[in-house]
């Protein structure tokens, strides 16, 4: 059985998370989306929070199934008996640091692969930092994010409905 995980911060989860989610159920047998809890970054939403969201935008997909996770991933990776982990990339700029982060996974832990897959161009530019800019200044983020997302974060700042 192929099972992957695909690990990240995911503050918040964005429709280019959702493609590379999407692509790898059709790949593997089963998806776990690893929330990070330790992430050194600092988040808008708990934990909690974010595992909540990505809960209700992938639940039409059988095949996946959402955590959270604090500590090694390599540790995570082995403990839900997965042998993939899925790193998603936008841009050529990303491909130093998650090549650093394959490499170094690969030495804590040689029976797991790493798997690049790049979203498609469509969200080529966006990440987690752009939505929350643009939910902050009242921007449109409905083409941006699944529809939990722009309900929380237009909540979060403006207390309004999207």
């Amino acid at each position: 059985m192929k099972i992957a995980v695909y690990p990240g911060s995911f503050d918040p989860i964005t429709n280019g998370h959702l493609n590379i989610i999407e692509r790898t159920t059709k790949i593997v047998d089963k998806l776990i989306v690893a929330v990070a809890v330790d992430s050194k970054k600092s988040t808008l939403f708990s934990a909690q929070e974010r595992t909540d969201m990505i809960k209700e935008a992938t639940k039409d997909l059988e095949n996946v199934k959402v955590l959270s996770f604090s500590g090694l991933l390599t540790d995570f990776v082995r403990k839900n008996k997965a042998n993939i982990i899925i790193r998603g990339m936008r841009a050529i700029s990303d491909f130093e640091h998650e090549s650093q982060l394959a490499l170094m996974n690969k030495r804590l832990a040689p029976e797991i692969e790493t798997i690049f897959m790049v979203t498609c161009s469509t969200y080529s530019y966006l990440n987690s930092s752009i939505v929350k800019e643009i939910a902050s200044l009242n921007g449109n983020i409905s083409q941006l994010v699944p529809e939990i997302v722009e309900k929380k974060l237009n909540t979060l700042f403006f207390n309004k409905k999207a």
